[in-house]
């Protein structure tokens, strides 16, 4: 009987001084979903006014946006560059049609998938062309808890064809 009372009385004691674990973190992702789906709306306000300086404030300082047809562009200054030529260019229109948007449990990714159509004129053949796709954004819930996108690509359905005008 001696020799159970010991391993039963060590674990009692072992037990008895375990902490308990810190509670769960509270699940934000209803609201996390909502901030991102707000960035898109503003996303889509600016790119019609062609503000390419609102659009480019939504990406990361260290982003990189994949498009067709377009060099890399990582960092918000490469990324601000390449958008102004987007918003120069008097045929540019930009229609985001936001698909899903999905945050991770942990509360600090969250990705969007959706549809775009672009009208913009050709660099080749300085024509105005249209094209449909799809696109994939990556955010990343920032220390200030504001989110922005770090990975940002589209992928076209087809290749860009030319519009009467």
């Amino acid at each position: 009987m001696k020799t159970l009372l010991i391993p039963a009385t060590a674990l009692v004691l072992l037990t008895s001084c375990t902490q308990a674990p810190p509670p769960a973190p509270p699940d934000t992702r209803a609201a996390d979903e909502q901030a991102i789906r707000d960035q898109e709306t503003a996303a889509q306000q600016a790119w019609t006014a062609k503000d390419t300086d609102k659009v480019a404030a939504l990406y990361a300082d260290d982003a990189t946006v994949m498009l067709p047809n377009t060099p890399v562009m990582t960092g918000k200054a490469a990324i601000s560059a390449g958008f102004k030529g987007a918003g120069s260019d008097p045929n540019f229109s930009l229609s985001l049609q936001t698909t899903s948007v999905d945050v991770s449990k942990g509360g600090d990714l969250g990705y969007v998938r959706g549809s775009y159509m672009v009208h913009q004129t050709a660099a080749k053949t300085k024509k105005a062309t249209m094209e449909k796709g799809n696109y994939v954004l990556v955010y990343k819930k920032q220390a200030d808890g504001t989110w922005k996108i770090v990975a940002d690509t589209a992928i076209p359905e087809a290749p860009a064809m030319p519009i009467a005008q």
